[in-house]
């Protein structure tokens, strides 16, 4: 692969996300070597974002289309890594996917579809071990900063139990910005799929989706309000945890089980005290349900500038040993989660693989299993994330 032009390639950089990519590219990695060009369906558009985001006028621009398998193979042909936003994955992946894995090229995606990720791994796995590919899923808020979050809390959990905890609790304790159009669009797509094939649902409701062959422990539904009491606060359910706990999950797996096979994860949203809190866990459940409804943002559309540079997340670890003890740590994010941030994140995760974590073995991966604190550090030193033990 020594031949490649680029270092990455951004596919999609038309799109919302893919826009938001490129021009962290061109602002944060300008003259220090780091090769990369934008791709999408139309040069033209290519263009016109390559301008408005002041990225270099030579940057690189790739033709490529995911209903046109020979462009797709011509694009990865000239890549060592391809950052894919074009979701949902369901629709437009498996083509790229397959080129990157035929090529021996890594791949990152903001992937929040169990279904079709665990359709992939058994379909590609083993070719991506063959080809030295690496296939890294989920790269955005989805599941980023709660994987780590985990692994965060569970290497502080080593260092004062003396070994990992065998129960994690990850809480939302600030939230502030919007899901992304893709990622209602995801959604969308995945209960379309289910309602064709209902086979697919038992794939959906198994925590165990994305670790084949390992079947952990029950796992807290977490699809109902509950107070909290080591937490003094009432809990809701949170929309990502149905991609997050799998991926984390998966995480334990691909490490080789550090956390140990009776690992038991879940996450909620914490809306605070008394008949307050109470109401304010009933109402996330109602909004949790409209932002997959037909007023949900339309894939392309997102929120503007001020809005992304105005959002942030503050999410909470609690690591719980046998005895009771606890461990305590969070992840803060200084954009919105779903654009601001996931820009930055991918980023990050794609140039910490090339740079950082290059003997990082061939397969499927997530982000923290593949890089672990080597991602931790880029993200603080790079992405605006903050990693901290709470007393």
């Amino acid at each position: 692969m020594m031949s490649s032009k680029f270092d990455i390639v951004v596919y999609g950089a038309t799109g919302f996300t893919g826009q938001l990519v490129a021009e962290y590219l061109a602002e944060h990695y300008k003259g220090d070597g780091l090769t990369w060009a934008m791709a999408g369906r139309s040069k033209d558009k290519l263009a016109s974002v390559r301008d408005a985001i002041g990225a270099p006028a030579d940057t690189p621009l790739i033709v490529a289309d995911s209903s046109d398998v020979a462009s797709l193979k011509a694009m990865v042909g000239q890549a060592k890594s391809v950052i894919s936003t074009v979701g949902p994955y369901q629709l437009y992946g498996n083509d790229l996917v397959a080129a990157c894995v035929e090529a021996g090229v890594d791949y990152f995606d903001l992937c929040g579809e169990p279904i079709w990720m665990r359709q992939v791994i058994d379909k590609h796995e083993a070719a991506a071990k063959a080809s030295g590919a690496r296939i890294v899923f989920s790269c955005g808020f989805d599941s980023v900063p709660f994987e780590l979050g985990a692994f965060f809390v569970q290497e502080e959990a080593k260092r004062v139990f003396g070994t990992p905890a065998s129960r994690v609790k990850g809480r939302v304790r600030d939230l502030s910005g919007t899901l992304s159009g893709g990622t209602a669009a995801s959604a969308k797509a995945t209960f379309d799929a289910v309602a064709k094939d209902l086979s697919l649902v038992a794939i959906l409701k198994d925590p165990f989706a994305l670790t084949p062959g390992f079947k952990g422990p029950k796992q807290p539904q977490g699809n109902r309000p509950a107070y909290e009491e080591d937490l003094q606060s009432w809990a809701a359910p949170f929309m990502m945890a149905l991609i997050n706990t799998r991926n984390v999950h998966r995480a334990n797996m691909l490490m080789g089980f550090p956390y140990g096979k009776e690992f038991i994860y879940d996450e909620m949203v914490l809306t605070g005290a008394g008949e307050k809190g109470e109401a304010n866990a009933k109402l996330v459940m109602a909004a949790n349900t409209e932002k997959t409804g037909p007023n949900a943002p339309k894939p392309g559309e997102g929120p503007s500038k001020e809005e992304r540079e105005n959002g942030r997340y503050d999410l909470l670890y609690v690591a719980i040993a046998p005895d009771g003890r606890q461990v305590r740590a969070s992840v803060k994010g200084d954009r919105d989660p779903g654009y601001g941030s996931t820009a930055k994140m991918i980023s990050e995760c794609a140039i910490c693989l090339l740079r950082d974590a290059s003997d990082v073995p061939a397969g499927i991966w997530t982000p923290g299993a593949a890089m672990k604190d080597k991602l931790v550090k880029r993200l603080v030193d790079h992405a605006g994330l903050t990693f901290t033990v709470e007393k």
